[in-house]
């Protein structure tokens, strides 16, 4: 009797535990959603649907060249590139390169363009 409450207990606690790692990935899976919805909300950019859509128009670019905001647009193209968004990465990487052509980081950012080309969706 006493084996069978042990292997009852135990498997109890293998369901609670399958349950619980199920009920934290959702939430980090709903958290994940919501990051990534404010941050295209704050860069007032569509989520691209299968195909990348062209870069918004953008106002010219001050003649100090404001090297803060082109970092900050490296770098969250870097990181769309990284969380398998190919498309958001390369419309960051356009938005850069229209804005600032001149840039040390055009290079990079042209390198990077053809990098996540390779892995954008197929289409049929």
């Amino acid at each position: 009797m006493l084996f069978w409450l042990v292997v009852a207990a135990f498997a109890a606690t293998l369901v609670w535990l399958a349950w619980y790692i199920r009920r934290k990935a959702e939430e980090r899976r709903l958290a994940e959603e919501a990051r990534v919805a404010a941050f295209v909300s704050g860069l007032g950019a569509v989520v691209p649907s299968s195909a990348p859509k062209p870069a918004p128009a953008l106002p010219p670019a001050s003649p100090a060249g404001d090297i803060a905001l082109q970092k900050l647009l490296f770098d969250a193209a870097h990181k769309a590139g990284e969380a398998g968004e190919p498309a958001l990465s390369i419309q960051l990487y356009a938005r850069l390169l229209a804005r600032y052509p001149a840039t040390t980081l055009a290079d990079p950012a042209r390198a990077a363009v053809e990098a996540q080309k390779k892995k954008l969706p197929k289409e049929r």
